[in-house]
């Protein structure tokens, strides 16, 4: 009977296994860092009801454009080109060695992004401090990983976050849900790599801390918070 028993439980427990797998690897795909400025953009560009207010619709989608082609499009393509020349060894960056040109690249084209939304007055100055924050995000990022393979996931996720508590400065009420959905997804995103194991606990907490005071150190610097 006992036997019986483990057997009956054990395809459930598998079942289980794989269920957790699939979410884990739907929410780190979902949100991975990469897609992560796109969806900050999207929200101030429409949903916001005033950081791009008096901006045209082809305006909108200008400033969308140029923060897909450079926060995106143009990290994503160094990451093959660098793949391809066997410079890494596989564009998920599983190891440290393989994130050390990756971050120098991206913080280049984020650093490329800050300058051109700062040199022109028209952009709201929180788009300009978002920028510059995942710009410093990058860059401690690049030194930390000399040391532990900070979770870039997390990294992205509190970013966005801190970004998002931080709006809450001026419209509190309009922002409640925002935040309350973006803590939602930081904590699922961060428990979906403990489940798969890309990270440990630490390497965690360090890119949450990471991404957290690199936005709080742009906003001071920015806008003047």
């Amino acid at each position: 009977m006992q036997t019986n028993t483990i057997e009956e439980i054990n395809p459930s427990t598998g079942t289980i296994k794989t269920r957790e797998k699939i979410f884990s690897i739907f929410f780190s795909y979902l949100f991975h860092p990469i897609f992560v400025p796109i969806y900050v953009a999207a929200f101030l560009l429409y949903i916001h009801p005033y950081a791009f207010a008096g901006f045209s619709d082809a305006s909108k989608k200008i400033t969308l454009f140029i923060i897909g082609l450079n926060l995106l499009l143009f990290p994503l393509l160094s990451v093959l080109l660098l793949k391809a020349l066997g410079f890494i060894d596989s564009i998920f960056l599983k190891t440290q060695k393989d994130r050390i040109i990756p971050y120098i690249a991206i913080g280049i084209f984020f650093f490329w992004t800050y300058t051109v939304f700062k040199e022109q007055s028209n952009y709201p100055l929180v788009l300009t401090s978002y920028v510059f924050g995942i710009f410093l995000a990058a860059s401690i990022a690049l030194i930390a990983n000399i040391y532990l393979k900070i979770s870039m996931h997390a990294i992205g996720m509190s970013g966005w976050l801190t970004f998002f508590i931080l709006m809450m400065y001026d419209l509190p009420l309009m922002m409640f849900w925002p935040v309350a959905f973006v803590l939602l997804i930081t904590g699922l995103v961060c428990s979906a790599r403990l489940i798969t194991k890309s990270h440990q606990p630490i390497e965690i907490y360090l890119g949450i801390v990471i991404g957290a005071v690199a936005q709080l150190a742009a906003a001071y610097f920015v806008i003047g918070l």
